[in-house]
């Protein structure tokens, strides 16, 4: 996967099943059961991202098939009432479409999903124009790196740049994401910056400390684990 950060680009899908304005709500069902989606990306044009149709816009349709639509005021659903009646995806389509650049780091996407809640969100470049969709399980892959992966960029960027002196007396071990980092350190002043670098990394799930200091400084055996950051 590389090295972090990882931008959006790294985890989405480039090939995507998209559909236009005008197709119709039996060919949206379809071209979702063919594909194994769960939904559309819909555009207008060459290639712009105008909307989004998901199965939760298509199941209006069934829910309020039996709905007497003199009761449309009780539901206090309207949206879904309107979108029970939609034919085509430009009907029922989710807009505007929430979406993000390929360029865009991880938690950046992953705060776009959370403050909308959405599940998935189209990737476009400047011009809105389609280039791939990214989803939460897109961006949950950064934490199947290895545990091997993690400890060697870890030695190699942080521990050996922030402890350029001492780094030969740390061992970084990391298990199931955990990094435990330990040894002695000639300056642990610096321990708090390297806690907020270590939980930078993508795939790393938890940091520890079990270090010692200079004897002047700390008292053998000292350790300081998970520092308040």
């Amino acid at each position: 996967m590389g090295q972090t950060p990882h931008t959006v680009s790294d985890v989405m899908t480039q090939t995507v099943v998209a559909i236009g304005q005008e197709a119709r709500f039996k060919e949206i069902v379809e071209t979702m059961e063919q594909w194994k989606v769960s939904a559309l990306p819909v555009l207008e044009g060459e290639g712009r991202v105008v909307g989004l149709v998901s199965e939760a816009d298509l199941l209006p349709k069934e829910e309020f098939r039996e709905t007497d639509p003199s009761r449309v005021e009780q539901l206090q659903r309207l949206e879904d009432v309107r979108k029970a009646g939609g034919v085509t995806a430009a009907e029922l389509m989710s807009t505007p479409a929430y979406t993000v650049h390929a360029d865009a780091t991880l938690p950046q996407a992953a705060r776009i999903m959370a403050h909308k809640s959405v599940k998935r969100l189209p990737v476009v470049d400047s011009h809105g124009m389609l280039q791939g969709i990214v989803s939460r399980a897109d961006l949950l892959k950064v934490f199947l790196r290895t545990d091997e992966e993690l400890a060697a960029e870890i030695r190699q960027d942080i521990v050996g740049r922030l402890f350029a002196v001492s780094h030969d007396e740390l061992d970084v071990e990391v298990t199931e994401g955990v990094v435990t980092i330990s040894g002695r350190v000639r300056d642990t002043s610096v321990i708090p910056m390297a806690a907020r670098l270590v939980r930078a990394v993508e795939g790393v799930v938890d940091v520890a400390f079990d270090v010692t200091g200079p004897a002047s400084e700390t008292a053998p055996g000292a350790s300081a684990t998970r520092p308040q950051l």
